[in-house]
Order: structure tokens, then C-alpha cells, then sequence
């Protein structure tokens, strides 16, 4: 196998025609990887994005081949997977106000370009879900909000519709059955790219805690943070830390990896319905 990128979390091989995509237990925020590994953050990673892959591969085709056919080292976090030809967009779908999206709502009343009521508060849910699609920043650097009409100039008008549909409709299959047990999905970031037949499929990890917010949905209440099963915790103990975000970052300490590591536990669990080893 040759090392063809290493991520921020993700390192991909190539295995002949296929590529190994193997999450790692790094954890980044603000777009920098802390020196400090979530224990089995990588294996949960794979384990809920497999699941969720399975339960929408009737709405979008998917990247994975195999779970099982990888190099024995990698096992249990590694996905075998079809080489994709990666849009240069980060399509996130909101339900509810939160995060940069509120901020941006703050400061212009619109998050990427879409208009809001007026009104809305921390955690406000959206009269529908809306497409705030980003940039991919290269490693180091921050994504950055960009409109719908951006992403008409980066990949043409049908595309960018397409992108839009997929992510919607991904977002709103993703949020039903999570609200089935328990959990709300306040936002979610997907990445889709085209196979080699100019099938535009989903790849990456999908529907994760680190490329989702999910939040309990009996605790949720409208005008405050909410308790987070994802990276949250983590971006809350880096604003208090005083750290400036860029890099290096500082060590985590161990109470918050701890604290860290069961979020992903739980929401695996609550999610799937099968218990973590």
C-alpha cells in the first residue's frame, strides 16, 4: 500500500484499485489536530459512519466495498473504498441555529447566504433545513463559509443543485431516525464526490460526532448551549483554555478526553443500538 494523504483525522492508502481510508484517534478543532488522541475515537468513527452508510444506501450510493478486507493492523478502523473524484465543497445541512452558523446569523440575519426570521436564538430550530455549504481549506487553515451561488461558479449550476438535494435529503433521513432514539441533529457535514461511472456518491464518514452536532433531545431547550455528544465539549474546554486557535495546540487533559471518549461511546450506542467493547 502506498500513503497517498494524511489528514486531520483520516490517513488514505492506495491498494491497487482501491483506496484504505483509516480514522485515527486524533481529534482536531478549528482546524487544528491536538497532540493529545481520544482513545477509540477512530474505531467509533468507522463503526457509526458504516451504520449510517447502510441505512441511507437506499437514498445515495456510498464509497464503501468493505469493512472487513483491510490490512490486519487497521482492523476495526479502516473502510476499503471506491476512488472518488471529490467535489471542492463542504456540503453541511442545518436544522437548528448554532455554532458559526449563529454567529453569522448575528452579524447579517442570513447564514451562508440563506435569510432567516428574525428572532432566533442559540439552538433555535430552522422553519426548514437549510444547505451552508463551506470551503475546503487545506490542512491548517479554516473553512469558510460560501452561498449557494459560490458553489454554482466552483461546480456548475446542475451540480451545485445536486449537492443541495443530497445533503437535504441526507440531513432529513439522518434527523428522523436519530430523533426516533433520543438524539437531535442540529447540523451535519458530508462530503460527496464522483466514481469513475459519474456516479456522485457519498464518501468520507457520515453522520459521525465529529462531522455532526447531536445533542439529547430531551434535555434540549431553545436560548442556551446544549449538552453535546461530539467535539463540543472539547471546542468548550479550548475557549476557557485561552487558547488562540492555531497551531500548536496544547495538551488535553485527561479528565476531558475521558469525558470526551464517553460522548462518542453514548451516542454510538443510543444510535445503533448495539453496545461498545
Amino acid at each position: 500500500m502506498e500513503l497517498l494523504h494524511s489528514g486531520k483525522v483520516r490517513d488514505v492508502y492506495a491498494d491497487g484499485d482501491d483506496l484504505i481510508l483509516v480514522a485515527s484517534d486524533r481529534i482536531s478543532i478549528y482546524d487544528v489536530v491536538l497532540p493529545t488522541p481520544i482513545p477509540d475515537k477512530g474505531k467509533l468513527l468507522t463503526a457509526l459512519s458504516l451504520w449510517w452508510f447502510e441505512q441511507l444506501a437506499d437514498l445515495v450510493p456510498n464509497h464503501v466495498i468493505s469493512a472487513t478486507d483491510v490490512p490486519g493492523e487497521f482492523a476495526g478502523r479502516a473502510i476499503r473504498c471506491r476512488r472518488l473524484e471529490m467535489v471542492p465543497v463542504e456540503c453541511v445541512a442545518r436544522g437548528y441555529l448554532t455554532g458559526g452558523g449563529l454567529k453569522e446569523y448575528q452579524r447579517t440575519g442570513a447564514v451562508s447566504g440563506v435569510e432567516l426570521p428574525r428572532g432566533l436564538v442559540e439552538a433555535s430550530i430552522l422553519p426548514e433545513p437549510i444547505f451552508t455549504p463551506s470551503t475546503k481549506a487545506p490542512m491548517g487553515e479554516h473553512d469558510e463559509p460560501i452561498t449557494f451561488a459560490e458553489v454554482v461558479d466552483k461546480v456548475g449550476a446542475e451540480t451545485a443543485e445536486r449537492l443541495r438535494r443530497i445533503t437535504i435529503d441526507v440531513y432529513r433521513r439522518g434527523a428522523e431516525l436519530a430523533a426516533d432514539r433520543g438524539i437531535l441533529v442540529a447540523d451535519t457535514k458530508l462530503e460527496l464526490g464522483w466514481a469513475p461511472d459519474g456516479t456522485l456518491m457519498l464518501g468520507d464518514e457520515l453522520l459521525t460526532s465529529d462531522s455532526s452536532r447531536f445533542w439529547p433531545a430531551e434535555s434540549y431547550q431553545p436560548g442556551r448551549a446544549q449538552f453535546s455528544y461530539d467535539k463540543q465539549y472539547v471546542r468548550d474546554w479550548a475557549v476557557q483554555s485561552g487558547w488562540d486557535k492555531q497551531a500548536p495546540a496544547p495538551e488535553v487533559p485527561a479528565e476531558v478526553v475521558e469525558a470526551t471518549r464517553a460522548r462518542y461511546v453514548d451516542v454510538y450506542e443510543k444510535l445503533t443500538g448495539n453496545r461498545w467493547d
